[in-house]
This record gives C-alpha cells, sequence and structure tokens, in this order.
C-alpha cells in the first residue's frame, strides 16, 4: 500500500496548555468538557486523540490525576479510540514526565525529537511574547523510548525541523525504535521549520520507509496549517487539527468545536481523493496496541505531576 492509498489518519488535538476560553470558548477545561470535544471530534472523522492535561479550572497538570479522570471521560464517550499523551514540558525532569505514563499507559506519547529555540513574536510590539530554550538532548530522548518501550506505548516522533528527522536514524541502528515509525512534521513554530508546503514535501521525504512507504504527518499551527494540509495529503501523509494548533476554520470564522476543525480536515480529505481512517484502521497503520502490552501497576499515584 502505498502513501497515497492509505487511509488518512486524523489527530485531534483536544486542547493545549497557554490559551485560555477568554481566547476561544470551545477549549475545555473539565474532563466532562474534554470528553464532550472528542466526542465531536471522533463523530467527524478523528481516530487519535492528543492530550494535554488540564485541571477543572483551566490551569495546566501533570498530575496524574488529571490526565486519568480526562482519559477515563474521553474513554466512555468515545470507545476505541487512539489516546495520546504531550510529554514536552520545560523546567520538568524526566521521571516528573514519566510518571503519568508509567502508571496510565496511553496508546501514544509524543516525543520531540531536538533542542530547539522556541518563540513567539510580535510584529506589532517588535518584540518577542515568549523565547526560550527547548532542551530535548539525545540523553533525554532515549530515556523517554527506554520507558515508552517497557510500558508498551507507541512513540510520535514530534519533529520541528529537517535534524530533528535525521535524529532517527541513529535510534533506529539502536534498535530503541521499532517500524512502523509514526513521524510528525511539526511547521509554523519560530525556531522550527517555516510553514511552507515545498518545506513540508522535503521533510516528508527524509521520513525513514518502512516497507516502502514513509509515516508521516503534518502539525501545522496557527491558520497557515490550512495552506499545508493540501499538501500533506498530495505527499501521502496524516494531518492534525485541533484546539491546541489553530483555532480557525479555513473561512477565517473561529471554530466553535473540535469537531468543526475536524470536519473542515475531513473535507480537504476527501478533496483530495484520499478516505479518512477509522479508529481501527489508524490502530492497524500506527500499529498500536503492540501485543502483549504491560500491564500498569495495581495502584496509580494521584498527582505526581508538576505543572510546566
Amino acid at each position: 500500500m502505498s502513501g497515497f492509498d492509505k487511509p488518512v489518519i486524523i489527530t485531534n488535538s483536544i486542547s493545549g496548555v497557554v490559551a485560555s476560553k477568554e481566547q476561544c470558548p470551545g477549549i475545555p477545561y473539565t474532563p466532562e468538557e474534554y470528553a464532550a470535544e472528542a466526542r465531536r471530534a471522533v463523530d467527524e472523522g478523528a481516530s487519535m486523540i492528543h492530550i494535554h492535561a488540564r485541571r477543572p479550572d483551566g490551569t495546566p497538570s501533570f498530575a496524574v490525576e488529571d490526565y486519568r479522570n480526562i482519559t477515563d471521560a474521553i474513554k466512555a464517550e468515545c470507545g476505541d479510540v487512539i489516546i495520546n499523551y504531550s510529554t514536552g514540558a520545560i523546567g520538568m525532569s524526566v521521571e516528573e514526565r514519566l510518571v503519568y505514563l508509567r502508571e496510565l499507559r496511553p496508546d501514544v506519547a509524543a516525543l520531540n525529537m531536538g533542542s530547539m529555540n522556541y518563540a513567539k513574536y510580535s510584529k506589532r510590539r517588535k518584540e518577542f511574547v515568549f523565547s526560550f530554550v527547548f532542551e530535548n538532548s539525545f540523553d533525554t530522548i532515549i530515556e523517554f523510548l527506554r520507558a515508552m518501550n517497557e510500558y508498551g506505548i507507541r512513540p510520535e516522533h514530534e519533529c520541528f525541523e529537517l535534524g530533528h528527522i535525521g535524529s532517527l536514524t541513529p535510534l533506529i541502528d539502536m534498535g530503541i525504535l521499532e517500524q512502523p515509525l509514526q513521524v510528525s512534521c511539526v511547521m509554523g513554530v519560530l525556531g522550527g521549520a517555516p510553514a511552507t508546503p515545498d518545506n513540508l514535501a522535503h521533510m516528508a521525504k527524509q521520513v525513514p520507509e518502512y516497507d516502502g512507504v514513509n509515516n508521516w504527518g503534518l502539525v501545522g499551527v496557527s491558520r497557515e496549517q490550512w495552506e499545508l494540509i493540501p499538501r500533506a495529503l498530495e505527499e501521502g501523509g496524516n494531518i492534525r487539527v485541533g484546539f491546541e494548533d489553530n483555532f480557525y476554520l479555513p473561512s477565517g470564522e473561529m471554530a466553535a468545536s473540535n469537531g468543526d476543525l475536524v470536519a473542515a480536515g475531513c473535507g480537504f480529505v476527501e478533496r483530495s481523493g484520499r478516505k479518512v481512517a477509522s479508529i481501527a484502521e489508524a490502530r492497524e497503520l500506527l500499529g498500536v496496541p503492540r501485543a502483549p502490552r504491560p500491564p500498569a501497576p495495581a495502584a496509580a499515584t494521584a498527582g505526581e505531576g508538576a505543572d510546566a
């Protein structure tokens, strides 16, 4: 099956950790709101939900209890949808970021594939809104990968620039990574690859092939994602949409829900001549779950995370 024949896996990035309801009323805070948003996304065609946890007041959380409550609510509402946890954080140890993976064992966990400047710039104010160094050394990446292998979690390799894709090669050679890989080309973050269709196509061509196919997807940040999605589909990629990445529909209107964004993404898939993957198809394509999955610890410890 070529990349162009494969069904398109649509991931819903249901909520980041920075934006608030004041900026976008549809952003979920409580487990019940997460579940309702996930239901809307799955009904429109999403097969994977990417989760950053929040407390019910909207503040970001890495606590096991918050991830568990959100995950349980989504599973109760959406059944076998693929659960994908974020692991990215600033100022937290790897161990703190592994606690909720070890306790809850999601299907997939995102893994940033290299260190970088990470910033947002305001042209109007002529200054940076924020600017920091996002550390993801090889030692950090390897520690995460060894833990994910032990816990039966499939890594999603988030690559913000071409060098991050190159970082996959030694890890494959070391035997730490198993095929099929799941690689996300993240575009539109200042400090990473500029969001252009040609840059996306070049990055996608560098993803290591498996059975003649390089399994990758687009994570486009801001409204520019709608300019990138047609090229991603043309090149055989998957796509991600949701309130973590972008609030707005292709028309420029703010989306009322994650479901609206997924529906817009599905429209692009249909126009490309490809089909949207079902949850079962997405699980098969991504190789999740890997069997046998090791059991989660008998007694989960709540509240061991920390704020980013």
